[in-house]
């Protein structure tokens, strides 16, 4: 009993101690494959364990010493969000408030939106000094593959744009309120326009519709909260319109969406979003109401623009008419993980530069330790095969 246990701790030790080599150089295996993954740094000052860590440590196995020039220097060594001190810049720009949109119109200084799902396309949004952060809920397609933006549900915006809002410090951030979340009552719009600005961490809501939601908007804008109203083209109705399609292309549609706009300003709207309408009809409406109009698919007559962020980064290929695609990053995201993937393969990566050091001195206890192991299991594995022959011998 005593000789099993102590050839079960044996083979155990054996086993932590390979499996610590494998994991400090994958791809490789021996003295020599651990010995590149030791580093230069490894020579700078150490900073000291603490209590706690140097209470973990255990059976000579060294935890990772990092030197303090490079803990100064590189303070997350793991996959994290962006800290406030690698983004100094992030925060020089002051808060965007509905007080200096209302400058921006004034000054006919064209407002930007672009529209954002998660943390990193909020900051990034935010990063580049954008007025308006927009969690639309066009997400629902570019982001979690709906077909449609009607099948997004409350609380997975609230999901969203609490992520974005995470990311956001100084544009104004405003979500849309989904379908089937505002139309049944002003009540209704009301209870669930609350979750958006205290769950989701929004500063204002965006919702469809025109004259007949006025009154839905003119409670939300009582009771505080901000809108911003979005006619023309609205894609949670768009199968009642015939799919996504040009709006106010006759001159009754045309004068129908002048009396919408009209009708939301007075309501209280900051902002009207004006989506896929003629341009010479969309100029007329910006001329015409006292708020700004965001234009997407309306020309340059609004007051600003807004896109989608996928749209304009070109991350999958086809994109409306009105779209500028910016970049094509989808060729670059696919050339890069094609790269990782032939990499890792040929065991290029990880190189040395992407293996953690280990100090001298603990590296040379370390494998003094693989070496005792290695001598140990192989005296009891011969014991084994005699004792085993032994057996069979003495059967026969």
């Amino acid at each position: 009993m005593a000789a099993s246990a102590r050839l079960s701790a044996i083979q155990l030790g054996s086993k932590v101690a390979l499996l610590s080599a494998r994991i400090a150089t994958p791809r490789s295996s021996g003295t020599s494959a651990l010995v590149a993954c030791s580093s230069s740094t490894a020579s700078l000052p150490l900073r000291p364990f603490s209590q706690q860590q140097q209470r973990y440590a255990f059976h000579g196995m060294a935890l990772r010493q990092t030197p303090i020039s490079t803990c100064l220097h590189n303070r997350r060594c793991y996959s994290s969000r962006p800290s406030d001190a690698d983004q100094p810049h992030h925060h020089a720009r002051q808060k965007v408030t509905l007080a200096t949109l209302r400058k921006l119109y004034k000054r006919r200084e064209p407002i930007t939106v672009m529209t954002a799902h998660d943390f990193p396309t909020g900051t990034l949004v935010d990063k580049a000094g954008i007025d308006m952060t927009l969690v639309g809920d066009s997400l629902a397609m570019v982001a979690l593959g709906y077909t449609s933006t009607s099948e997004i549900t409350l609380d997975e915006m609230l999901h969203h744009c609490r992520a974005v809002a995470r990311g956001t410090r100084s544009s104004f951030l405003v979500a849309d309120m989904p379908f089937g979340t505002y139309e049944t009552s002003p009540e209704q719009a009301i209870a669930n326009a609350v979750r958006m600005i205290k769950e989701g961490k929004a500063e204002a809501v965006k919702l469809e519709g025109g004259k007949e939601m006025a009154p839905t908007i003119a409670r939300l804008t009582q009771v505080g909260i901000p809108v911003l109203g979005h006619i023309g083209l609205t894609p949670q109705r768009q199968a009642s319109l015939g799919g996504y399609k040009v709006q106010g292309k006759t001159v009754a549609k045309a004068k129908a969406m002048i009396e919408d706009a009209l009708a939301l300003q007075d309501a209280g709207c900051y902002a009207i979003v004006l989506e896929a309408v003629p341009e010479p009809v969309a100029r007329h409406i910006t001329n015409v109401i006292s708020v700004p109009t965001i234009g997407i698919g309306a020309g340059a007559g609004c007051s600003g623009q807004v896109l989608v962020q996928q749209d304009m980064l070109g991350m999958y290929g086809r994109v409306p008419r009105f779209c500028k695609t910016y970049r094509n990053l989808a060729d670059e995201v696919v050339g890069a993980l094609k790269e990782y993937s032939a990499d890792v393969k040929s065991g290029a990566f990880p190189a040395e530069e992407h293996c953690y050091p280990m100090p001298q001195e603990e590296l040379k206890r370390f494998m003094k330790m693989i070496e005792q192991h290695d001598v140990e299991k192989a005296s009891t594995d011969e014991e084994e095969r005699k004792h085993a022959s032994e057996l069979a011998t003495g059967h026969a």
